[in-house]
């Protein structure tokens, strides 16, 4: 009964949370909300006994992604005025053809990977013991791509604020 009441507050907290995130109008408050969102999720993690997941969870994403939140917030100059003119080198029709094919692919990989799906059998045994190590092995292992694709995603938005916020000269 005691962890149903904490599940219960603790998401009720999460989405409390994730509504003043998208409700504020200060885009720093908006981070600071996030970071207490990610906060209570990591608290849920434990409630549910994943305590590698609580710790990650406020290493990487209440730590790391909003830190770079705020410096993207901190770079960008919110306060401007919009921009009065459209940009004539802009290529609208590019964006969206690269846009449908990226689309396309990832359509084709879902296609792929459902029609060539194995029937579940048993799990193979990692040759790992601990739950850290397991999760550390996959990682390194099975999802080295998915995991390189997120880093560089996460690159490319630091780079990009970081150009957004450069002045002209």
């Amino acid at each position: 009964m005691g962890e149903a009441i904490a599940f219960y507050t603790l998401a009720a907290f999460i989405l409390g949370f994730a509504v003043l995130v998208i409700a504020t109008k200060d885009t720093v408050h908006s981070v600071l909300f996030l970071v207490l969102d990610f906060l209570f999720v990591a608290a849920l993690y434990v409630l549910l006994e994943a305590p590698f997941l609580a710790v990650i969870q406020v290493l990487v994403y209440a730590g790391g992604i909003v830190v770079l939140y705020l410096f993207v917030v901190m770079l960008v100059n919110l306060k401007r005025p919009p921009e009065a003119h459209q940009d004539p080198r802009r290529r609208t029709w590019l964006g969206f053809g690269l846009s449908a094919a990226i689309l396309a692919e990832l359509a084709a990989i879902a296609l792929y990977s459902s029609a060539g799906a194995a029937p579940a059998g048993p799990a193979a045994a990692l040759p790992v013991a601990g739950n850290t190590e397991q999760v550390g092995w996959l990682l390194y292992t099975r999802y080295l791509i998915p995991f390189e694709i997120a880093s560089m995603l996460l690159l490319v938005a630091m780079i990009g604020a970081i150009v957004l916020a450069k002045r002209e000269l």
